[in-house]
Formats: C-alpha cells, sequence, structure tokens
C-alpha cells in the first residue's frame, strides 16, 4: 500500500470515529439509568421506562409520520407536474419560473417564519397538523423542483415527440411516461424530505399547538425544557426518534445515490 493511500486510510478512519461516536454514545448512554450514567456501573431499562411514562411515545411517533407523509405527497405532486411542464413544455418565460425556483432555495426558512406564523394563526391552522404541513411542503417544494426538472430535461425530446405522434396527451405522456421512468429521482425526494422533515424541530414547535399533535421531535423537546434533565431518558427517546429516519436512508440509500447522480449529470 502506497504512503498517500495509507494517509487516506488513516484519515477516513478518523472521520469516521468522529462521526459514529456520538451514536455510540446515544446507544451506551440510552440503557443505562441516571445513577449509571453519573459513575454507577451496568445497563438498565429504567431509562425506555421513564420515557414512555412522560411520553405519549406512540402517539407522537403517529403524529410525525402523518405530517412528513402528507408534506411528503404535497411536495411530489407538484414538483413532479412543474418539473415536467418547465423541462418538456418549454415557453418564452419558463427560464423566469425556473430562475424563481432556484431563488426560494436561497431564502432561509427563518427570514419567513414570522409572517408564516402569523398567516397560519389567521387561518386558524395551528391546531392541527396542516400548518406544519403546508409550511414542510413550501420549504420542500423549490427543491424538489430544481431535482424533477434536471431529471426530466435528460428524457430524450423524441420520446414525448413520438408519444404525441401516437395520440397521446401531454397529461396521458406525464402520467404513462414521464412519472415511471422519474422513479429514481421521486425516491431521492421521498428520503432526503422525509429525514429533514422528521428530524424538525422549530416548525413543529411553532406551528403545531396542541399538545396532542404534537411530533417525537418536539416532544423530546419538551422533556428536555425542565431544570433538570434526565439525559439517560433523553437519549432514548432521540435513539427511538432516530430509528426511522436511518431505517428509510438505509432502504434506499443505492435509490438516493442513483437519484442524485442522474439528476445533477442530466
Amino acid at each position: 500500500m502506497k504512503r498517500r493511500q495509507i494517509w487516506v486510510f488513516v484519515l477516513m478512519t478518523l472521520f469516521a470515529v468522529v462521526m459514529i461516536y456520538p451514536f455510540f454514545f446515544m446507544i451506551n448512554t440510552a440503557f443505562k439509568s441516571n445513577a449509571q450514567f453519573l459513575g454507577a456501573g451496568g445497563h438498565s431499562m429504567l431509562s425506555w421506562q421513564k420515557l414512555f411514562k412522560a411520553l405519549p411515545v406512540g402517539r407522537q411517533l403517529l403524529n410525525s409520520t402523518i405530517v412528513s407523509a402528507g408534506s411528503i405527497l404535497i411536495i411530489l405532486a407538484v414538483s413532479t407536474m412543474a418539473g415536467f411542464a418547465l423541462s418538456k413544455l418549454r415557453s418564452k418565460t419558463s427560464w423566469i419560473f425556473f430562475l424563481g425556483i432556484v431563488g426560494a432555495m436561497l431564502i432561509p426558512l427563518q427570514s419567513i417564519i414570522i409572517p408564516a406564523y402569523i398567516n397560519a394563526s389567521n387561518w386558524n391552522l395551528l391546531s392541527g397538523y396542516w400548518a406544519a404541513i403546508f409550511l414542510y411542503a413550501a420549504l420542500g417544494t423549490p427543491f424538489a423542483t430544481f431535482l424533477m426538472t434536471s431529471y426530466f430535461r435528460g428524457l430524450p425530446d423524441e420520446l414525448i415527440e413520438a408519444a404525441i405522434c401516437d395520440g397521446l396527451s401531454y397529461r396521458r405522456i406525464f402520467k404513462k411516461i414521464a412519472l415511471p421512468l422519474a422513479v429514481p429521482a421521486i425516491v431521492t425526494i421521498i428520503v432526503l424530505q422525509f429525514i429533514q422533515i422528521w428530524d424538525d424541530l422549530l416548525v413543529g414547535l411553532l406551528f403545531i399547538q396542541d399538545p396532542n399533535y404534537r411530533t417525537i421531535t418536539v416532544g423530546l423537546g419538551a422533556l428536555s425544557a425542565g431544570r433538570t434533565t434526565d439525559i439517560p431518558v433523553l437519549m432514548a427517546g432521540s435513539l427511538l426518534s432516530a430509528i426511522p429516519a436511518v431505517a428509510v436512508y438505509l432502504i434506499f440509500q443505492r435509490q438516493l445515490v442513483n437519484g442524485l447522480t442522474a439528476g445533477i449529470g442530466k
């Protein structure tokens, strides 16, 4: 092995240790009591028992699933149609809309959080899921549209023209041809948006006022808001919250890489 390869291997190993250690700490601490965390030896399930007593974990996991699924459905519906239109139904003003989408990707959440909250309050959307769903959808749609536009541009125009010659309308071309071919990009959007929405705290904390509709991240945030925090209980909740996002990434990691590569390359 060459010296350069050895140094690369050593650096990658160090990076891996730095990245993996927090997960090891979380898993190890989640299976300890507070006394064991503070110095006593051994492991136990006491922190998990306290977690399920302190939080309605099942309900909050269901709430996170509903919010994530609702937001992703809206994002996919808008981005796939917009991406197909911008890439294949070109007009003289298409570049203006596409530039607006790219510009929307550059707007930070903090700059629109106050007007978005005021509008949601005026429309009485804060008592349920809808305010969070709509805001997540608005935040995720620009990137998803950008990715879908890039992907659809890679489809041969001859394929669309042949379908038109066969008598298909653009609606049926989109449904029967474009969408099936865009599965890698769609999976990429689902994975990225699910991870981002599932792990987010700010939007759920501000835009879901009813405790019965809290997501798991908001519940964990409330759990750690007291003067004293039981670290093992918090780590147990964090581990439980991280499992769905990690599982989705591990299951679809190959499709995620393929979708990103295809979208960028095309």
